[in-house]
């Protein structure tokens, strides 16, 4: 059975979706809970997939864009560099190497922290307020909020099947 665990230090609509990311990301960590480092780095049968090292790391810099959309600050420099940016100069999800899954996970947490320290802030109110986002787009920040759980569950079923095809080799 499916219980989201409401935060108590949230305004309800805020709690309730911050409810989905947080199950989400508790998902996607029993997810990846026993992923070896190759399994971490295995890109496919072509080897032409994003790893699921990538598509972690991905996660977490996107949720970090958002947290400071919240905040309505940019990312310091100091965290650009540490997650690195949201796509290559090929506009692709940039690939990782000298990592694992322990390390991608705990700056992930940092990330969560950050992000539910931002929700504790936010009002009723606040969730209808309009924020820039990629390549020039608006979104309230209810989306957004949606849209980090969202994202997640999308990239999930990635990380499911390249755990699939994996075990299959």
């Amino acid at each position: 059975m499916l219980t989201l665990h409401l935060d108590n230090e949230m305004e309800p609509s805020v709690a309730l979706l911050y409810a989905t990311v947080s199950d989400t990301y508790e998902r996607l960590k029993l997810l990846v809970k026993d992923v070896n480092q190759e399994e971490l780095l295995y890109k496919g049968t072509e080897n032409k997939m994003n790893s699921i090292g990538q598509l972690l790391r991905h996660l977490a810099v996107v949720d970090l864009h958002w947290v400071y959309r919240l905040k309505n600050q940019q990312i310091p420099s100091s965290l650009q560099k540490e997650y690195g940016p949201l796509v290559d100069s090929a506009g692709q999800i940039p690939f990782i190497k000298d990592t694992t899954i322990i390390d991608l996970i705990d700056s992930y947490d940092k990330v969560q922290t950050m992000f539910r320290l931002e929700c504790t802030k936010l009002s009723e109110e606040d969730l209808n307020n309009v924020v820039s986002y990629e390549n020039g787009k608006t979104a309230t920040i209810r989306w957004g909020i949606w849209h980090i759980a969202d994202h997640s569950r999308y990239h999930q079923a990635h990380i499911g099947l390249l755990k699939k095809l994996y075990k299959e080799e």
